[in-house]
C-alpha cells in the first residue's frame, strides 16, 4: 500500500444504522437510527422519544441543534427532518417486515 503521511495513519469510520424494532409483529413498532464514530454511538433518533439524543459532549451538541432547527434538512420532498423521521417508523418498518418476515419469524 502507499505510504500514508502521519496524519492519515489513524483509523476513523463514520457510521449510520437504521434499526426497527417490532413487537407482537406490526402492532407496535420502533425506529431507531445510530449514529456512529470510532465505534463510539454519539447521536440516535428514537421514534418512541420522537427527537434526537446525544451520548458525546458532540452529539449533545448535535441533538440539540436538529432538534430546534427542523427545516435543516429539509428537501425537495420533505416538510421537515423530525416529521420524516417520525413518518419513517410507518413505512420504512411495515416493508423491511413483509421482507424479513419469512426468513426470521416464520422459522
Amino acid at each position: 500500500p502507499p505510504v500514508l503521511c502521519l496524519a492519515h495513519t489513524g483509523v476513523f469510520q463514520f457510521m449510520g444504522k437504521i434499526e426497527c424494532h417490532y413487537i407482537n409483529g406490526t402492532e407496535k413498532l420502533r425506529l431507531v437510527l445510530r449514529f456512529i464514530y470510532n465505534r463510539e454511538e454519539f447521536l440516535r433518533f428514537d421514534s418512541d422519544v420522537g427527537l434526537f439524543v446525544g451520548f458525546t459532549p458532540y452529539g449533545e451538541i448535535e441533538a440539540q441543534h436538529l432538534n430546534s432547527k427542523p427545516e435543516i434538512f429539509r428537501g425537495p420532498n420533505l416538510n421537515s427532518d423530525l416529521e420524516h423521521y417520525r413518518v419513517q417508523v410507518g413505512t420504512v418498518c411495515p416493508h423491511n417486515y413483509k421482507i424479513i418476515a419469512p426468513f426470521s419469524v416464520e422459522r
